[in-house]
C-alpha cells in the first residue's frame, strides 16, 4: 500500500485541503502530518481505534502517553483540569511555540490516550498546517512523532513514507520541518514541584527558569 501524499502549501493552507485532512481524522484515520517541529502522527485522541492504530504504527509502548496539539488555551481548558498560574504564564509566553506542557488530565480524555497517567501534554504548535487542521476538525490531535519508536524523527513527507511503508495511507506534505530540534517538555503535574523539565529541545531550559525566576 503506496500512502496518499496530499501537498499543503505551509504558508497559505489550502482550505479544501484542510478540511479533507481534518475530515480524514474524524473519519478515524491516522495521517501524517507537518508540525512546526518534527512530522508527526495525527489522530483523534477520542477515537480509540485510532489512537490503538497510532501505538500500533510507531511500535511505541502502551506506558507511554500521547501528547496533543490544540488550537488555543480555551482547548486546553477543556482537556484538563482546574489549570496552575504557571499554565497561563507559560502559554503566553511561549504559545504558539514548540513547548509541550503536562498537566492533570479532564475526566473526558480516554485513558489510552494518557496511558493511565491522568496527565496530559498540549501544545499549540506555531506553523499554519497543523493549526489549521486542528481548527478544521474542532478537536484536538495526536501529535507523536511519526516514526518507528527508537529511529530518527521526520523532517519531510518523504522520510515518513520511507521510514513507515505501508503503515499509513495519507501523508500530509508541507515541505521540510522548520526546526528540527523537538519540544521543550515542562511538567505542571507535581503540587510538591511546581514546574520541572522533562525534556529541554527547541526552548532552553535556562530561558524556561529565567522565566519563572521573574515571575
Amino acid at each position: 500500500m503506496r500512502a496518499e501524499i496530499l501537498k499543503i502549501s505551509s504558508d497559505i493552507p489550502e482550505i479544501s485541503l484542510v478540511k479533507y485532512a481534518a475530515d480524514q481524522i474524524r473519519a478515524g484515520e491516522v495521517l501524517g502530518m507537518p508540525t512546526d517541529t518534527f512530522y508527526g502522527l495525527a489522530a483523534d485522541p477520542f477515537n480509540l481505534r485510532a489512537v490503538d492504530r497510532v501505538y500500533d504504527i510507531k511500535t511505541r509502548s502502551r506506558h507511554k502517553p500521547l501528547s496533543l496539539l490544540i488550537e488555543s488555551v480555551d482547548q486546553a481548558e477543556e482537556l484538563a483540569k482546574e489549570l496552575p498560574e504557571e499554565f497561563y504564564a507559560l502559554a503566553r509566553k511561549y504559545w504558539p511555540g514548540p513547548l509541550t506542557i503536562i498537566v492533570k488530565a479532564a475526566s473526558r480524555l480516554p485513558l489510552k490516550v494518557t496511558a493511565n497517567t491522568g496527565n496530559v501534554a498540549l501544545r499549540v504548535p506555531n506553523a499554519k498546517i497543523p493549526l489549521a487542521v486542528v481548527t478544521a476538525a474542532a478537536i484536538p490531535v495526536t501529535a507523536t512523532s511519526a516514526n518507528l519508536s527508537g529511529a530518527a524523527e521526520c523532517t519531510s513527507a518523504e522520510q515518513v513514507r520511507d521510514q513507515l511503508q505501508g503503515r499509513i495511507n495519507i501523508i500530509v506534505d508541507g515541505g521540510p520541518s522548520p526546526r528540527d530540534i523537538a519540544s521543550t517538555i515542562v511538567d505542571l503535574t507535581d503540587d510538591g514541584e511546581r514546574w520541572r523539565i522533562i525534556r529541554e529541545g527547541a526552548i532552553p531550559s535556562d530561558k524556561i527558569s529565567t522565566f519563572f525566576a521573574q515571575g
